[in-house]
C-alpha cells in the first residue's frame, strides 16, 4: 500500500497516511480541523507486507548469485602492501 504524505496550507502540518490507491485523499487537517489539507509530491513510499520478501527478489542474476554465495560484492581493486627488503637500509 502507498504512503502519501499531506500538508495542511492554513496551519503547515504535515504527516503521512498508507491509503489505498483507490482511497479518497484526505480533507480535513487532524491539527486545526480546516478542509485545506493537500497531497505533497514525494519519492513513492510503500510497504511490503506479507510473506515471501527477500532482498534477492530485486537484484540481477550476477549480484543475486553472488549474494546467495556469501561473498561481498567489492567495487574497490585489491590493495598490495609492499613490504621493505630485509637488505642495508640506504643511507
Amino acid at each position: 500500500m502507498p504512503i502519501y504524505e499531506y500538508r495542511c496550507t492554513a496551519c503547515g502540518h504535515e504527516l503521512e497516511v498508507i491509503q489505498k490507491v483507490s482511497d479518497s485523499p484526505l480533507e480535513v487537517c487532524p491539527a486545526c480541523g480546516a478542509k485545506t489539507m493537500t497531497k505533497l509530491v514525494s519519492a513513492a513510499g510503500f510497504r511490503l507486507k506479507g510473506g515471501g520478501w527477500y532482498e534477492t527478489d530485486f537484484k540481477s542474476g550476477s549480484d543475486k548469485k553472488r549474494n546467495l554465495a556469501g561473498e561481498a560484492k567489492t567495487d574497490a581493486p585489491a590493495k598490495t602492501e609492499s613490504k621493505p627488503s630485509s637488505g642495508t637500509p640506504a643511507v
